[in-house]
């Protein structure tokens, strides 16, 4: 078998990628570099040729391959590609060998996976507590939330601290004690802001802490661990098992974020939850894309211990429900291992024309003296 044809794909903002072989088996994969795609989809075209007649089934050498391809260069852009990439041909093979992705993993150490509820507003306590109770009745055993306000950026110190504090505070009385919340800071305060703002939340017992600066530094993101008494999560924006020990060794983490559509695909990031069993840190992958990805996490979460909750998406509603045949089963706050060959999901194609691309558009938030707001 020879890799034939590798195409791209954007639905909505969603970066797809499909390799056919020459036999006419096809592989789907999603890359998570969301705010600049049409970089990752130029990366994966950059691949294509030199992999054009390669063995799909030669995964663990394409991985490297393409990793270190032109001069092993570093960059969400190349992440994106190679998780696409490796999340397709992990597809091919188990399409080829009638078997789930989990089960060519090793196999289930779990039976279900659970699920952590997103969505939760953070611009009133009102609305944190009304998207809380929905989450509870929905079957969810755990939710992540940013505690704060579209406006932050505008918030004097004490402000957004007690703020942030009063909003976990409305949705723990909501949710009782026996219900996890993780708190994603989302990058938005400075290092003494989230040190003093984990002081006071810290007799709510969230059950992360994540985020809680912009991760440009793992030292400086050690400085702010070593200083907090509470669970940190992190990894969302990083790529590779090297950036991933760096977190393991310096900060002392609770979980690893890695984004399985952008730190490496299957085969990276169970690389990474070898590192994360070593070090006794949990896998909470960061996901917010498409079915895809989603498949992918289900994959690797059935098969590895160091899996603790999975990061859920409103996959039922347009564009992802578009994007493929069938969603992975989510019940009662748990999702449902594919019993499907591969990663369980096929793409539809149809999809494309139904959702254009759509670009983000995220500018930074800018401080009332017209500064850019670091944080």
């Amino acid at each position: 078998m020879k890799i034939e044809k590798i195409e791209t794909f954007f639905v909505s903002r969603y970066l797809v990628v499909r390799i056919t072989t020459d036999d006419g088996t096809q592989g789907v994969g999603e890359s998570c570099y969301w705010s600049y795609p049409k970089a990752a989809e130029q990366t994966i075209h950059g691949f294509a040729d030199a992999l054009i007649g390669m063995d799909p089934a030669d995964i663990e050498h394409i991985w490297h391959y393409v990793w270190r391809y032109n001069s092993a260069f570093r960059g969400n852009s190349i992440g994106g590609a190679v998780s696409a990439i490796d999340m397709a041909l992990w597809d091919i093979k188990g399409k080829r060998l009638q078997a789930p992705v989990w089960d060519l993993l090793g196999g289930k150490v779990r039976q279900r996976v659970r699920a952590i509820a997103q969505g939760i507003s953070g611009e009133s306590a009102d609305a944190a507590v009304r998207d809380a109770k929905k989450a509870k009745e929905a079957g969810f055993t755990a939710l992540k939330f940013t505690p704060m306000p579209k406006n932050w950026a505008e918030l004097r110190y004490t402000k957004l601290i007690g703020n942030a504090v009063d909003l976990v505070a409305a949705v723990r009385e909501e949710v009782g004690w026996d219900f996890d919340i993780g708190i994603e800071i989302h990058r938005n305060m400075q290092p003494s802001e989230a040190i003093a703002f984990c002081e006071e939340v810290a007799s709510l017992r969230p059950y992360f802490i994540e985020d809680p600066i912009v991760p440009d530094s793992v030292l400086a993101m050690s400085e702010v661990a070593s200083k907090m008494r509470l669970p940190l999560a992190v990894g969302e924006r990083n790529m590779g098992v090297w950036e991933f020990r760096e977190y393991a060794q310096l900060t002392n983490c609770a979980f690893f974020k890695p984004d399985i559509a952008v730190a490496g695909g299957i085969t990276g990031v169970r690389k990474i939850a070898t590192i994360a069993e070593a070090h006794h840190v949990k896998i909470c992958p960061h996901n917010f894309q498409g079915p895809i990805a989603t498949a992918a996490c289900i994959a690797l979460a059935t098969s590895c211990l160091a899996w603790d909750v999975q990061e859920s998406v409103d996959e039922h509603l347009s564009p992802r429900r578009d994007m493929v045949d069938e969603i992975m089963k989510l019940e009662n706050g748990w999702y449902m291992p594919s019993e499907r060959p591969g990663l369980g999901v096929e793409f539809n194609e149809a999809a494309v024309a139904m959702h254009p691309f759509d670009p983000a558009q995220v500018p930074p938030p800018i401080r009332d003296d017209g500064s850019v707001a670091l944080r």
